[in-house]
């Protein structure tokens, strides 16, 4: 890594929502920052007016608040080399999108929409690419004084070289290279004034004096248009990665078509923003082995201490939602029970159960956050503690309505009302008497109890559904089978 200061930028676009591919750019920059104690700048790429929604940046950046991910620079935290949003900043792509013109990398083309798509239709029926065919570039400077004192509306597009190759050498990818005769002669600058992105990123990267560039691979096919613009300005170009595509389980690329995708929903299911973190960094990525064991389970300082470039794979990364589910539940099962409750409140809403009675709450949470993949699963987990009434199922009525389990139902009953308080260290010692006085013992004993108590054959432990039921609820079920 050279002395220079790491700087890396996460650029989106403010249109809608978050999608968990962006999530990962945003999070390799970050760790990738922190990691070399370097700066994580937001800039917002907002020339494609057409696409902008309304409230995309707050909810961008609360996104990343949630989730721990904080920048040093960018909207609502101005650092030296603003303005982070590319619309404020025309003024200056304007000054070098004339000294591109003016030293020849660049030129004026006049062509209307409906000549353009003449020109895309002709090359389709001869069976070519589609791609500017470059006439403007035989216009004289007459021609195109004359259009331009006319006010005949024009763009500014990129002078490609003919006959060469453009080579860059990727830190994820290795080296690629390009010709340049399949490179299109790009628009810089638009009709309305705006610039394009790859005009816009170039300028901003070297303005805001970015060092490293990680982004996903679907912008390699830019990067030739990109090192033609900095090598015409005479600019270094910042060192490149390109991280691989998230992909479903099918291989296919991962899209809203196929579920969930935006971060907000992941959110709002329940999954823990230190697991929904650890899962999408081990996107791509992955650590060094120590001793031959693979970790998984990262903090964010630990994925701090241990992210660098080298260990971001180049073929496709699938998005495994069962893994994220055995990642969140892991984190649940071993969050602080306080902080858990916090974050699962609003799951218990319209249970029925008393919301204020905040220590029953927390022991029924911690008696399901075993079987919780995300939070939103507690309504359905806590109906077996607030359904009134239920019909034991036809398979096991023969295992309830027999001598042995009736005579186990009486007596614990009666061990039951006869106690002073229900703790769980009580109810087992209900359970292991009632045992020894009845002669019934292991699953004869604890099967039927949990069906009668419950109506289902698997759950939570015993002596916690015991508790969280109380005296009065647990007499008065075990007294319908006698």
């Amino acid at each position: 890594m050279s002395e220079k200061e790491v700087r890396v930028r996460f650029a989106p676009s403010p249109t809608g929502f978050v999608h968990v591919g962006s999530l990962r750019t945003a999070l390799f920059n970050y760790l990738f920052a922190r990691h070399f104690k370097g700066k994580f700048v937001i800039r917002i790429e907002d020339t494609d007016r057409t696409r902008i929604v309304d409230g995309a940046v707050e909810n961008l950046i609360n996104v990343l608040k949630k989730l721990g991910i904080d920048y040093d620079e960018g909207p609502m935290k101005e650092g030296d080399y603003g303005p982070y949003y590319q619309s404020e900043r025309l003024s200056i792509y304007k000054k070098y999108c004339d000294e591109l013109i003016e030293n020849g990398y660049a030129y004026y083309a006049f062509e209307t929409p409906e000549e353009l798509e003449e020109m895309k239709k002709m090359q389709q029926l001869e069976g070519k690419q589609t791609a500017y065919d470059r006439r403007a570039r035989n216009l004289t400077k007459e021609e195109v004084n004359e259009n331009l004192n006319s006010g005949k509306p024009f763009v500014v597009r990129l002078k490609v070289p003919l006959n060469q190759e453009i080579k860059f050498t990727d830190a994820v990818k290795g080296i690629i290279k390009f010709d340049s005769n399949q490179v299109d002669d790009q628009v810089l600058l638009k009709s309305d004034g705006f610039p394009t992105y790859h005009l816009a990123n170039v300028i901003d990267d070297h303005e805001m004096k970015i060092t490293h560039i990680i982004r996903g691979e679907e912008w390699i096919t830019s990067v030739p248009k990109h090192i033609l613009l900095y090598n015409a300005f005479g600019w270094d170009i910042p060192q490149m990665a390109h991280v691989p595509l998230l992909l479903n389980p099918d291989k296919s690329k991962l899209s809203k078509r196929q579920g969930d995708v935006a971060v907000e929903d992941f959110i709002n299911k329940g999954y823990l923003k230190e697991a929904l973190i650890n899962f999408v960094a081990l996107l791509g990525w992955h650590p060094s082995e120590k001793d031959g064991v693979v970790r998984e389970i990262f903090s964010m300082d630990e994925l701090i201490s241990n992210f660098t470039i080298d260990r971001v794979q180049s073929s496709g990364a699938v998005f495994n939602i069962d893994k994220l589910n055995w990642m969140n539940n892991e984190y649940i099962k071993n969050y602080d029970l306080d902080n858990l409750f916090d974050l699962s409140l609003p799951y218990f809403e319209n249970s029925g159960l008393d919301l204020n009675d905040t220590e029953k709450l927390k022991f029924i949470l911690n008696t399901i956050r075993v079987y919780l993949d995300r939070l939103d699963m507690i309504p359905e987990k806590i109906k077996i503690f607030t359904k009134e009434n239920f019909e034991i199922p036809d398979e096991f009525k023969e295992l309830i309505y027999n001598e042995n389990s009736l005579k186990v139902f009486k007596t614990l009953k009666d061990k039951v009302e006869n106690s002073d308080e229900l703790t769980v260290d009580g109810f087992k010692q209900m359970l292991n008497d009632t045992g020894k006085e009845t002669g019934v013992k292991g699953k004869n004993l604890f099967k039927p109890v949990r069906i009668a108590l419950t109506g289902e054959e698997h759950g939570p432990e015993l002596p916690n559904i015991a508790v969280i039921y109380g005296k009065e609820k647990l007499s008065s079920l075990l007294s319908k089978y006698l």
